[in-house]
């Protein structure tokens, strides 16, 4: 069965400053268990903010390293999943399921690709 990556893009300017409210983590634990149970779920996180974060750039030849923040990030990857799930349809089903349990105050978008086996 093909196995999906989520990526959690979250607009970091912009998201609240108090961070998910208990209820929203309760509401994603719940739904984190049912795709666990359901054998969809097979690793999720969140991520440290930009800030924290290091990029690390090859161009012609050479390589850069660069510390966070990183002022021009518009969106940033604040989290993934991976599930594995018998479709597209299937893993963008999940995924939508996953967007709802936000409040209306949050932005996030999230980017479903197929991983490539082999």
């Amino acid at each position: 069965m093909p196995r999906y990556l989520s990526l959690v893009r979250v607009d970091e300017n912009n998201a609240p400053a108090e961070g998910p409210s208990p209820e929203l983590m309760q509401r994603m634990g719940e739904l984190i268990e049912e795709m666990t149970k359901a054998g969809v779920m097979l690793e999720t996180a969140g991520l440290t903010p930009t800030a924290q974060g290091t990029r690390v750039h090859y161009e012609g030849g050479a390589i850069s390293v660069t510390d966070g923040p990183f002022t021009e990030t518009k969106e940033a990857v604040g989290g993934y999943a991976i599930m594995q799930c018998k479709d597209t349809a299937e893993a963008v089903e999940w995924t939508k399921r996953f967007l709802k349990v936000h409040e209306d105050k949050w932005t996030v978008t999230c980017e479903v690709r197929e991983i490539m086996e082999g």
